[in-house]
């Protein structure tokens, strides 16, 4: 089966090996990603809070390119970009005058024909396929599925899912062989953007998801979103200073541990550019072989 594919721009960046594993799981899949071409950032999460008609106008022009090329339906996987291409939808579907101002701002026309789905809703609606792939369960690993505040949220823009009590991911991890754990802090927010103009209000928000994930026992937080895995994993160094106790819990993307339980190697997904290194976590299920170490991360001083 074939999608469109909208990366945004935190993964041409600093979630690239979101994109990375992205694209290893989904080639496991028998799933080929057409990147829509010439697209461009969707707006999140600052343009909305400047100009609401500058906002849509970005989203929509992603969506009128993926149309224009044939791109039915595009996954997205980060959790804010996903949440404003499908709002945006929303507006240009419920308001023609409006769809018709935003198709002249942008230079083309959108008929809100582009279904936008969420990687974690492609991997669920590819069930059999991804049962299939599994060629190495994650037998033994208790994993706290961390949806954020966007990727059920708000209701009437994302609908695929409980917004107080997701389950898709937990259903994947159950697939994979691991064992998804009940905890306090799925849906809580992380801090989001605030990681920058009120870093100690991130980093309170940091250490209470880290310490519910602790509490449970849990040997990883698994994501979805390149912003939550920033905040979580790069900020928990700064967590652990000010509260002065330790964490270092894992963050994998979702994406990461699909392609693990495919049988693919710990390199080629990006894992050892996470900041906590999830090597020990996943030794029990890797043979020493397969942990092939590439160059860290660059980043500045968190």
């Amino acid at each position: 089966m074939n999608y469109g594919y909208y990366p945004g721009c935190s993964l041409e960046r600093i979630a690239r090996e979101f994109d990375i594993s992205i694209r290893e799981c989904c080639r496991g899949l028998g799933i080929e990603l057409a990147e829509v071409p010439d697209w461009n950032c969707c707006g999140a999460s600052a343009a909305h809070e400047t100009s609401e008609e500058l906002a849509l106008a970005l989203s929509v022009r992603v969506l009128s390119q993926a149309e224009h090329h044939g791109l039915n339906t595009v996954l997205v996987p980060c959790a804010a970009c996903y949440n404003r291409l499908k709002l945006a939808n929303i507006e240009v579907r419920s308001d023609r005058r409006r769809a018709q101002r935003t198709s002249d701002l942008v230079g083309q026309d959108y008929e809100g024909k582009v279904v936008v789905k969420h990687l974690i809703e492609v991997l669920i609606d590819n069930r059999d396929k991804l049962e299939s792939s599994v060629v190495r369960p994650l037998k033994g690993m208790r994993l706290a599925c961390y949806y954020g505040c966007l990727l059920a949220r708000p209701p009437r823009v994302v609908d695929f899912d409980d917004a107080e009590n997701p389950m898709t991911m937990d259903e994947i991890v159950t697939i994979l062989g691991a064992e998804p754990v009940d905890w306090s802090h799925k849906t809580e927010c992380c801090g989001a953007g605030f990681t920058f103009s009120k870093t100690s209000i991130a980093l309170r928000l940091v250490g209470d998801i880290l310490e519910a994930a602790q509490a449970v026992s849990a040997d990883a937080i698994v994501v979805g979103c390149p912003l939550c895995h920033a905040n979580l994993d790069m900020r928990q160094g700064m967590a652990e200073r000010r509260n002065e106790r330790e964490y270092r819990i894992p963050i994998t993307y979702i994406s990461q541990l699909v392609g693990l339980a495919q049988g693919k190697e710990y390199s080629s997904l990006g894992l050892s550019k996470h900041m906590v290194s999830p090597e020990k976590t996943l030794q029990p299920i890797l043979s020493e072989t397969s942990i092939k170490q590439m160059p860290s991360r660059t980043v500045g001083p968190f």
